[in-house]
């Protein structure tokens, strides 16, 4: 895990002279394919219905992975705090026409551009923490997301879920699971996230190495019936493949993983002949997102989920491109990282 001293005031942009320039923030801006630097720029303003957000910290997604490596559609420099879409904070100004929120409160939003020490959102795209949260690394947005996709996939007490890929997501999903009285079968790459995913409530574990081996072991598990819920939480094409074959006749195949380097093949052939539904699991619905955070801050807070499990890296702003290849190598004992300005 790599260490910082905490700052409890927010790091102000400072002149030569060491003075605190008034009304600037330092902010990342991703300047090209694996390249960052932090400029000192305007702290925005709220317009109205809007709030600004003095930022504790963003988490950082897997999503980022394909703009930092720089594909051929990605436009660089990003804007200020760009790709940051995983914040938390303190609200230090409103907008006109703001009901419900004020200087003070600790919140999570649904912004972008959290990279950053300051950034606006959208009233309705802010959740309140409540006082037993405040001042804890809580990236809302994937807490958020994992609790949408788990309402989705219809889990229901007796099912047998197949659970391919334990990062973060495939760690909360072993848990909400677990929880719900189904048999979770985790199946992952590295042993500590299996280790995870045992600690979690998983029934059983299986190496993602071997295709034949894992469907053979499942389907020893399963009587050959394969699974209910099988949930893709990886984003690349084998496991997309694997996760189909392990969804029994008429069960449910949930999308759960991030596809964003390309198409997809399918075998449409297993897919008719098993006849179950498929599922993208992914909202872009603003209210339905709100709900899923909303969602996840009482399931952290009735100890349902654990985050000192799941947010196992910390980083500096000025880290980020650390961050951001932490999240793509994977060190050991990684599961997620955070950036604290």
């Amino acid at each position: 895990m790599m260490d910082f001293h905490n700052i409890d005031e927010p790091c102000a942009a400072e002149d030569s002279e060491g003075l605190t320039a008034r009304g600037t923030m330092r902010a990342a801006v991703v300047t090209g394919p694996g390249e960052v630097r932090i400029e000192t720029v305007p702290r925005p303003e709220p317009e109205r219905g809007q709030v600004r957000i003095r930022l504790e910290g963003s988490g950082v997604c897997a999503s980022n992975l394909t703009p930092w490596a720089g594909p051929e559609w990605m436009t660089f420099p990003t804007e200020p705090g760009g790709l940051g879409h995983e914040g938390w904070g303190v609200i230090d100004a409103v907008g006109d026409e703001v009901a419900g929120l004020n200087p003070g409160d600790h919140v999570v939003s649904l912004s972008g551009n959290a990279y950053a020490e300051y950034d606006i959102a959208d009233a309705d795209a802010v959740v309140r923490l409540p006082d037993e949260l405040a001042g804890q690394p809580f990236p809302g947005e994937p807490f958020g997301c994992a609790m949408n996709i788990f309402r989705r996939s219809e889990i229901k007490a007796g099912q047998t879920v197949a659970i391919v890929g334990v990062g973060f997501l495939g760690a909360i999903m072993v848990r909400l699971a677990s929880h719900a009285g189904a048999k979770v079968i985790a199946i992952s790459r590295r042993e500590e996230s299996l280790e995870l995913a045992r600690s979690m409530g998983a029934s059983e574990t299986i190496p993602m190495h071997d295709h034949w081996h894992i469907l053979e072991r499942v389907r020893e598990l399963t009587g050959g019936r394969m699974c209910e819920r099988a949930i893709e939480a990886v984003g690349k094409q084998w496991p997309l493949d694997l996760a189909a074959e392990l969804t029994g006749e008429g069960g449910r195949l949930i999308i759960a993983g991030y596809h964003q380097d390309g198409p997809r093949q399918v075998n449409m052939q297993l897919w008719n002949w098993r006849g179950f539904d498929v599922i993208n699991a992914h909202e872009r619905d603003r209210a339905v997102a709100v709900q899923g955070v909303r969602e996840a801050i009482e399931a952290v807070r009735s100890g349902l989920i654990d985050p000192s499990k799941l947010i196992t890296h910390r980083y500096r702003l000025d880290q980020l491109g650390e961050a951001l290849d932490a999240t793509r190598d994977r060190p050991g004992g990684f599961v997620k990282a955070v950036v604290i300005p």
